[in-house]
């Protein structure tokens, strides 16, 4: 049963941070085009390089951490507190629903993973 856990943990975990992952790898093949789009939703374009540049750390370094287990509770909880903002400005103001209620639902594994720990087989608990 404890190995089914860790093997749970471990896929959830693989399927929670690809998004993450996949997102600041997009972000950095696209810089320009994303501070654009930032510039557009109502971020100040003198501080939205800055702001995607913190966007690119948390999505990719964070996604990572959680990916490994490697204070993926940490991790884990810096990436809900940044979805917050990111849920509200380019999600909720613009009425995409469906992005707002992905968003929750990864804030939920966030947090269960804030709360629970990566799992067994995790960096970690190595």
């Amino acid at each position: 049963m404890e190995s089914m856990r860790g093997v749970g943990a471990l896929l959830g975990r693989i399927l929670l941070s690809a998004i993450f992952i996949l997102a600041g790898f997009q972000k950095i093949g696209h810089f320009a085009g994303t501070a654009g789009y930032m510039a557009h939703a109502g971020i100040s374009a003198s501080i939205a390089p800055a702001l995607l540049a913190i966007s690119i750390v948390v999505e990719l370094g964070g996604g990572l951490l959680v990916l490994l287990g490697f204070y993926a509770s940490a991790a884990a909880m810096i990436i809900f507190l940044w979805l917050i903002p990111v849920t509200y400005i380019f999600h909720i103001e613009t009425g995409q629903m469906i992005q707002v209620m992905k968003n929750l639902s990864m804030m939920g594994g966030l947090l269960l993973v804030a709360a629970n720990g990566p799992g067994g087989m995790s960096i970690n608990r190595r």
